[in-house]
């Protein structure tokens, strides 16, 4: 199980520019296949089943429902995922191995549970309102449960930095995907669309399936302590709303045009912009970049600092102390600062090759007049998700959550305004949030930074209270107090 930083130092020990462009390209190769294999799986049944020989109405259902069991599946799994990795990095950071299978049954069914009470009700409207055939709507359903079950075992397997596991898993999965939507359409006559959808849903089950396998084979024993799982949730309940409102802020640009008069509803049940969304995916991909960029870096440089920080304060002198704390403020800057130039390149050439290239495939006009600020919203959006990180590293969980809403609510309330404005301009509510979330983020590191000896020697407790009302404080020295007790003194005398 060993980590992505691990291959990457022996790759970028060399420190020569092939080794560079090798150790990019194999970061980002490893971190979003997954997300290429899927894509690469539905244009290729699309080719081969005919799909845009389909009526309009078959392709454009087929299409939403592919795009909300993404949207939704990503959601619903995004409130309990952050407090389950807090909970999994604790465990394996203290050897604890035999809590992490309680973890993952708990897990699993609030992740089943909690999907399943969005799913169901809206697969009834679709049903009764929509009049789709009941085998498609729960086709639907299946690969939506299924493709939870993907995203929530990911969640363990990244902890264990098993990436190139997870890869080959994908591609074992979309590969099953293709061959069986080919065999249920050509050789048993099934409807293309469903034939795709139902390749999708095996394909997910595979994946799933082997990630559980791949799992229980790293962690066999449970000590059953469901209990203390329970107790994060309440612990740490920023960590549910901070990666809650980032993830919802990452597509609720795109529900404010659902509402407006050029959204497409679909079997009267489905509600999307086709030009707005394939703008946004398009501006998704030319940042995604940033945050294999971020990663990577930050196992191999920042991380070393912090934890020569941690020894430092553990047993150093108080100049050991300071020293390390600023080569870590140092090298936070210095990783932030790098990746703004890095991904700015990447950015502006993946910008000139869509806006030249995707004309010739059929995306222009709207499309591409929607995605130059969309490009600039994602680009800093993946740069406060960088500082983000780096307030999980210094416990910042309500300076996390502040971020996190700030983003949120400023890219909804941005998006309402543009969405009155000319196309070139709709994506400036997502600049717009993205740009608020920085800044407080940014603050937020700056605050860190002047006090963090405060929060480092000053935050702990040297007698633990126990159960009870009566129970004495656990206060024993309060600088205030001491102040305001001289100056009584001194102003008596």
């Amino acid at each position: 199980m060993a980590g992505i930083g691990v291959k990457l130092n022996k790759i970028y020990s060399k420190n020569t520019i092939t080794t560079n462009l090798v150790g990019f390209g194999y970061s980002t190769i490893i971190t979003i296949a997954p997300m290429i294999l899927v894509i690469a799986a539905i244009i290729v049944m699309q080719l081969l089943l005919g799909f845009n020989k389909l009526d309009y109405f078959s392709r454009e259902l087929y299409a939403c429902t592919v795009l909300y069991i993404f949207i939704f599946g990503l959601l619903t799994a995004s409130p309990f995922n952050a407090v389950l990795s807090r909970y999994l990095s604790d465990v394996i950071y203290e050897e604890r191995y035999e809590d992490i299978l309680p973890c993952y049954y708990l897990g699993l069914g609030v992740n089943v549970v909690f999907s399943a009470l969005f799913g169901i009700p809206f697969c009834i409207w679709e049903l009764l309102v929509g009049k789709v055939q009941v085998g498609y709507v729960f086709t639907g359903f299946c690969g939506f449960m299924a493709l939870v079950l993907v995203f929530y075992s990911m969640l363990y397997l990244s902890i264990c930095k098993d990436y190139g596991k997870i890869s080959l898993y994908f591609l074992f999965g979309m590969s099953l995907t293709v061959v069986l939507s080919f065999v249920l359409n050509k050789v048993f006559g099934v409807s293309t669309t469903l034939a795709m959808l139902l390749g999708l849903d095996v394909g997910f089950a595979l994946i799933a399936t082997l990630e559980m396998a791949l799992i229980r084979s790293y962690f066999r024993d449970n000590s059953g302590n469901y209990k203390a799982v329970w107790h994060y949730f309440k612990k740490y309940w920023q960590l549910v709303l901070t990666n809650f409102f980032y993830v919802l802020g990452l597509y609720v640009h795109n529900f404010v045009f659902w509402t407006t008069d050029m959204r497409m509803v679909v079997a009267d049940t489905f509600v999307c912009m086709p030009t707005y969304d394939m703008a946004t995916c398009l501006a998704m991909f030319t940042n995604i970049s940033a945050s294999v960029i971020f990663i990577s870096r930050m196992e191999m440089n920042f991380h070393e600092r912090y934890k020569k920080y941690s020894e430092a304060v553990i047993g150093g002198r108080g100049m050991d102390i300071l020293n390390a704390k600023n080569r870590m403020f140092e090298q936070m800057k210095t990783e932030i600062m790098n990746l703004v130039r890095l991904q700015f390149i990447v950015t502006v050439v993946l910008y000139l090759v869509f806006i030249i290239f995707m004309p010739m495939f059929g995306f222009g006009g709207v499309i591409l007049q929607i995605y130059p600020c969309l490009a600039a919203g994602y680009f800093i959006l993946f740069l406060m998700y960088g500082e983000l990180i780096f307030l999980y590293y210094f416990s910042d969980l309500n300076g996390a959550m502040a971020a996190a809403f700030a983003f949120c609510a400023a890219t909804l309330l941005g998006s309402i305004v543009s969405s009155h404005l000319t196309t070139i301009w709709f994506g400036v509510g997502l600049v717009f949030g993205s740009f608020v979330g920085f800044t407080v983020a940014y603050f937020r590191l700056r605050s860190i930074e002047k006090n963090l000896d405060v929060h480092i020697f000053c935050n702990g407790n040297l007698l633990d209270r126990g159960p009870g009302k009566k129970q004495p404080s656990n206060i024993v020295f309060n600088r205030k107090s001491l102040y305001n007790t001289e100056v009584k003194q001194e102003s008596e005398q």
